[in-house]
């Protein structure tokens, strides 16, 4: 089947017609935009559309023909020239070349270079050559966002010691933290796929100023595939074709997308399938990660059998479809509307850390897999332009979205399959506008977030097939709100210095009514109103043509949400989490200080120093109902848990990043991290459940002309068994064994070497073997092996 849709994708297209030539950026191979073609007295001249095509037919043979843009440098090729390179004309990043932007931190365009926090920025060129098979595995790529998985559908970020519901996910603006996102690890961005991900910023570090409740440890914005305008008379056509197989798990994924553009109108259609098999582990390393058996259903008996071959980590395959249609219209200049429907679906995926759980020697679930993760984004997007005195430009983004998931687990050899479904209804308004002043920017904005919650838990027998209904995780028919305002100021004070100032103001509220049919609770219902102010104050100084200062000092808060207050789960092994209706807002202060030196044109070297204080954190800890300590969950007795605000924790660490032009052609990219974090815990202060090891990333780049190589080595500090939080140390079927017998987390690394070519303007092969010695690992708090040697082949036709 592999080789076959190879075969259909390659037979499909033609070759284009060889006057057609294809304008490109000598670095990154990305193509140029609006470049000027002309001949040397002006008579023949053509402009490159949104693919950086262009048709040069006019042109003789033998003429000269000049390209011109005003951010690279002007070149002088002829017709004979161009067609021997395959018709690829490469320019060079001239002087005038824009600076970069930014459009996370204040939801309008800003510099780069003068805002005081760290974003990292992940360009299309990036998000190619790294051929991820999820977002989560985007993110990881940087080097800068650690990533846990408890699954193969799955991938929790971490950033500078937190995860999960302390950090918040956007797409097209849009957040996608909803009301039931866990402080337990989360899978959500697998939704995002990052074939239709056109750009992505991370902003490490607070962003509670713009983006309000979870955004303590970082922002995570994806921004999707953007219809485009045709740039000539009547009506272009635009697009791409993607296939990818990998080995270590038998993935096929195959994407398309379109462009259709008019002088006012623009539409883009995609589609992505993914199909991933069984995940295979590498041969050196723990023993302790091998699958040497697995629970089977065999003539009505749960049985257990011998894995033949121990690396295959039985079962975690899984499949997943991505939708998207764009539709933008500019009736006049100063208007524009913009349409964004995303859809995406997996089947059911196995949460492979519950399925290697023992008790008594012996596995203790036959089943334990999500069920079909299904997310749907509608988003209205409307920009206006003006020079009133309120603002110069306004931005209103009106969404909706549709998230819905399940559990599904039965032990084994019992036959009550026990299951619950969430489902949210999310609602959200935003409208933003900006003003420019002689010297400075003031941006402001009014936030409205709805989420309405139902909840269902079942049994089913799946011997008697005997059905009924259990208790729900969340409080069927809850609802969460959030109303905010906020304003952020930038002042260019002079040419080097600029500061950067925001405050909002946030009101929650919630309302969940308990059904006491299941659990007796000494409540009936959660009534929660309660606000939360935060800011932010920050400084560029770019001290002279070698050093950039950066400082930044900012609160940030996460309000309590509906998983929060009113979940009912097993949290580990004879524990169960029941609700409490009585929490509060947490709240984070943090400090930034970071450099940026450029030596000289070729070497760029930058440090970031942070620490961050959380107060009042929401942990979970022993509880009681009505005096109960212990009480009966799923047929087996159970200590009782909540969630409280009964901690405080901090967060330090520094941040490197070095860049190293040996050449124009031969880069060096290098970053790293390190974090400590503690957090009280009666009185004593213990590690930081999602503080993760030193870890970061080495690329050496070598990229000329149709041919790029990137050679890189990604690494992994040692956690030792009292470097865990206590949490962890309680999981020892996630981490290897040490000498004493204790859980932990061993250091490692892998080699890998990914090598793409451009066959002529519109083909581009990408060829990758990662893990190339074949190294067996997990990372940090990880409860599935990541992938041994893998061969990854990719083809992409752009048209």
């Amino acid at each position: 089947m592999r080789s076959g849709l190879l075969i259909v994708f390659l037979l499909f297209f033609t070759i284009t017609n060889a006057q057609e030539i294809r304008v490109l950026d000598g670095e990154t191979g990305e193509p140029v935009t609006n470049v000027a073609i002309y001949n040397k007295d002006h008579s023949t001249s053509v402009v490159s559309d949104i693919q950086g095509k262009a048709d040069i037919s006019a042109f003789s043979d033998t003429e000269v023909i000049i390209f011109k843009s005003l951010s690279y440098k002007e070149a002088f090729r002829r017709k004979r020239e161009i067609q021997q390179n395959n018709n690829l004309v490469y320019l060079e990043p001239g002087e005038n070349q824009l600076e970069q932007v930014t459009l996370s931190v204040a939801r309008f365009k800003l510099r780069k270079d003068e805002i005081p926090q760290k974003i990292i920025s992940i360009s299309p060129s990036e998000i190619q050559i790294s051929s991820p098979q999820t977002s989560a595995d985007l993110l990881e790529s940087t080097g800068q966002v650690y990533v846990q998985k408890s699954q193969l559908g799955g991938g929790s970020p971490m950033i500078r010691g937190f995860a999960t519901n302390r950090l918040l996910l956007t797409v097209d603006g849009v957040r996608m933290n909803s009301a039931i996102f866990r402080s337990g690890n989360l899978q959500n961005v697998i939704s995002v796929d990052p074939m239709m991900v056109e750009s992505a910023e991370v902003i490490l570090g607070a962003g509670s100023v713009v983006y309000g409740s979870d955004a303590i440890g970082g922002v995570m914005n994806f921004y999707t595939l953007k219809p485009d305008f045709s740039f000539t008379e009547g009506t272009s056509f635009s697009g791409n074709m993607y296939t990818r197989f990998s080995t270590a798990n038998n993935e096929n994924t195959v994407h398309a997308d379109v462009n259709i553009g008019r002088k006012n109108w623009a539409f883009r259609t995609g589609i992505t399938y993914s199909d991933f098999g069984d995940l295979k582990m590498g041969e050196h390393g723990p023993d302790d990660y091998l699958r040497t058996e697995y629970v089977e259903r065999q003539n009505g008996i749960d049985v257990i059998v011998k894995n033949p071959d121990p690396l295959v980590q039985k079962p975690t395959g899984y499949n997943q479809i991505n939708l998207l249609q764009k539709i933008k219209y500019m009736p006049v200049k100063d208007w524009d509307f913009n349409l964004g429907l995303v859809y995406s679906n997996t089947s059911d995926f196995p949460r492979y850390d519950r399925l290697f759980r023992k008790r008594d020697g012996v596995l203790r679930s036959a089943e334990w897999y999500y069920g079909p993760q299904t997310w749907f984004l509608g988003n209205l997007n409307i920009n206006h332009r003006s020079k009133s005195q309120l603002y110069d430009k306004l931005q209103f983004t009106g969404a909706y979205q549709y998230f819905a998931e399940s559990r599904n687990d039965r032990n084994f050899a019992k036959p009550v399959l026990f299951s619950t479904e969430e489902n949210v209804d999310a609602y959200s308004a935003n409208l933003d506008f900006e003003k420019g002043f002689t010297e400075s920017k003031l941006f402001y904005g009014f936030e409205y977030v709805l989420n309405n919650i139902s909840s269902e838990g079942s049994f089913r027998n799946i011997d008697t097939e005997e059905m009924g209904e259990t208790a729900s995780r969340y409080p069927n028919g809850s609802d969460w709100q959030s109303l905010a305002a906020y304003s952020s100021y930038h002042w260019a004070i002079n040419e080097k210095l600029t500061l950067q100032t925001g405050v909002r103001y946030n009101h929650i509220l919630i309302n969940a009514n308990f059904n006491d049919r299941f659990y007796d609770f000494p409540f009936e219902k959660a009534d929660i109103s309660t606000g939360a102010l935060t800011g932010s104050l920050g400084f560029n100084w770019r001290q002279n043509d070698f050093i950039n200062w950066r400082l930044g000092l900012s609160s940030a808060f996460r309000a309590p949400n509906i998983d929060d207050i009113g979940k009912i789960f097993d949290s580990e092994p004879g524990a169960v989490v029941v609700p409490n209706p009585d929490l509060k807002s947490e709240y984070a202060y943090n400090a930034e200080l970071g450099t940026d030196f450029s030596f000289n044109e070729n070497i760029r070297l930058a440090l970031t120093g942070y620490y961050t204080y959380l107060d009042n954190a929401m942990v979970r800890r022993d509880f009681d109902l009505n005096g109960e300590t212990e009480i009966d969950y799923q047929g087996e007795p159970s200590k009782v848990q909540a969630i409280q605000n009964a901690a405080n924790a901090y967060v330090y660490g520094i941040e490197t990043g070095l860049e190293v032009d040996f050449s124009v052609a031969l880069r060096l990219n290098s970053q790293f991290s390190y974090t400590y974090g503690r957090e009280d815990e009666g009185g004593n202060y213990v590690p930081l459940r999602h503080a993760a090891p030193m870890f970061g990333n080495t690329h050496l780049v070598w990229n000329k002309r149709r041919v790029k190589l990137d050679l890189f080595a990604e690494y992994n500090g040692e956690f030792a068994f009292e470097d865990l939080a206590p949490g962890e140390q309680d999981k020892a079927y996630l981490y290897a064994l040490d000498a004493n017998g204790n859980p932990y987390s061993p250091a490692w690394y892998t080699l890998n070497l990914t090598g793409q070519y451009k066959l002529n303007m519109n083909w581009l092969a990408t060829v990758s073997v990662e893990n190339i010695t074949d190294q067996r690992y997990r990372t940090y708090s990880s409860g599935i092996a990541s992938a041994g040697r893998n061969l990854i082949i990719a083809l992409s036709y752009t048209f």
